[in-house]
């Protein structure tokens, strides 16, 4: 007998007592029009800083992530090749920067990465878990790369991944809200930006 869907997947993870910010590839190369990774609205951007606006207020860590590559994208390997708009965030270019509306402040980490994850290849989850985080709020994009591959090894390295639904884009709708019911259905909660603004408020010491 097949069980109903919802008695699959979907069951829910609690969010935390040490929760993190975590602000996934807010560059200018996906907000600039006529860029080729341009996603065509700036709302989940808006969003974002109201989320890191929270996040602030309540003490609770940020970190930021931005892609740069090396020369000639050597060390992207064989997703360099395949993903052609890649090439414009070789070294340290204009479309590489944080945008000013999620610019990190002093003292907020700032991850380069060169995957679709922000924990592969980097020390992320080392250096929360040395925080003594548990829970990673997710903001950024896009949906259905960077935060789907970062939700996705946050629950393999144990944290509970909770994603501002208003605060993640992508290029295309069907591919975020796809990734959206499947990060809800097995790999993190899915949460209204009015919700985790007001769990970060309760974070506040």
């Amino acid at each position: 007998m097949i069980r109903p869907h919802e008695e699959v997947y979907g069951r829910s993870l609690p969010f935390g007592e040490r929760p993190a910010l975590l602000l996934v590839d807010l560059m200018r190369a996906y907000f600039e029009p006529g860029e080729e990774l341009f996603i065509g609205s700036r709302e989940c951007l808006e969003s974002a800083s109201r989320v890191l606006a929270a996040a602030r207020a309540a003490a609770v860590p940020v970190v930021h992530t931005r892609v740069a590559f090396g020369a000639g994208g050597a060390d992207g390997g064989l997703f360099f090749r395949k993903v052609a708009p890649l090439r414009h965030l070789v070294g340290d270019g204009p479309l590489g920067e944080l945008m000013p509306e999620v610019a990190p402040a002093d003292g907020e980490l700032v991850v380069v990465k060169q995957y679709a994850s922000a924990f592969f290849g980097t020390t992320l989850a080392s250096t929360l878990r040395v925080q003594g985080v548990d829970t990673v709020v997710l903001a950024g994009v896009s949906t259905s790369g960077c935060i789907r591959a970062t939700a996705v090894d946050a629950i393999q390295h144990g944290f509970v991944p909770i994603v501002v639904r208003q605060a993640v884009g992508d290029r295309d709708p069907r591919p975020h809200e796809a990734n959206l019911f499947d990060i809800q259905a097995k790999y993190g909660e899915v949460w209204e930006e009015p919700d985790v603004v007001s769990q970060l408020a309760r974070s506040i010491a």
